[in-house]
């Protein structure tokens, strides 16, 4: 990650081994993961006390304490009615500490949902998913579950704005938009992060505009969506992984801006 999107936090007391009731325990969500209740149950029948380990708590200024970390502990806790919890307690934090920490915890253990992590990563107030959430604003877009006014490939839109930039990231939604309106297809991931490769590679080469005209020309996204699926996947004997898919996406475009230019003026793939 460039070190414009690191997760930083100030220094802070923090204590280990601390005792807490879990009825006393408070949950912002906000700064939280959506809480599986489905997980938690599945938990619950297969508990072992012993096993629970550590949750990681914030002690706000006020003497309130949040969950950072465990709440599916917490409510296992609660669904099978132990009375506490062994905490590491972090002081003074306020809520978007919290989600920064939150993100620090979880980032090499069970990770959060992409979109969990985007409103977290909002709430924490870190420069990668504020810088998104600005360009997609510009556009009159949200991130959610995908519809004709939101984004739903949340790591998609976010590797673009951490590879090329917010800029970019703009380019390419209105770029994605003239060229076939603000449909469900429109948002694809590959779809998007093959135009914000094309863009960060030759985004200065580049008129927007006659490039959405030649890929709307082309075909309606939801048919350039079928063509780069199959020919990434090429009948099931390549790799057809999301990386494959905007390469080939990224491919296509390179095609389609070169065609009929001469060849002083084509873009190298």
């Amino acid at each position: 990650m460039p070190k414009k999107y690191v997760y930083e936090l100030r220094k802070h007391r923090v204590e280990h081994g601390v005792m807490i009731p879990v009825e006393v325990l408070k949950i912002d969500e906000k700064a939280q993961r959506t809480l599986n209740e489905a997980r938690a149950r599945s938990m619950a029948n297969h508990l072992v006390p012993e096993a629970l380990g550590t949750i990681v708590v914030s002690q706000r200024e006020n003497g309130d304490q949040y969950i950072v970390d465990g709440m599916h502990r917490w409510h296992v806790c609660k669904l099978a009615s132990i009375p506490e919890l062994v905490a590491e307690v972090h002081h003074g934090l306020d809520q978007q500490e919290e989600a920064v920490l939150f993100l620090i915890k979880n980032r090499e253990s069970s990770k959060p949902t992409p979109l969990d992590e985007y409103k977290i990563g909002l709430t924490a107030g870190l420069p990668l998913f504020v810088d998104t959430e600005s360009a997609l604003h510009k556009r009159n877009l949200s991130m959610g579950s995908t519809g004709t006014n939101v984004v739903g490939a949340v790591a998609g839109v976010l590797r673009i704005t951490e590879l090329y930039g917010p800029e970019t990231l703009e380019r390419t939604l209105k770029i994605a938009e003239d060229a076939w309106g603000r449909t469900k297809e429109t948002w694809d991931g590959m779809l998007l992060g093959g135009i914000g490769m094309f863009l960060g590679r030759h985004g200065d080469d580049v008129d927007d505009k006659v490039l959405a005209e030649r890929i709307g020309k082309k075909d309606p996204a939801f048919r350039w969506r079928a063509n780069i699926t199959a020919l990434a996947s090429a009948g099931g004997t390549r790799h057809s992984g999301t990386g494959s898919r905007v390469s080939t996406c990224y491919t296509l475009l390179v095609t389609e801006w070169n065609k009929g230019r001469r060849v002083e003026k084509r873009i190298d793939v």
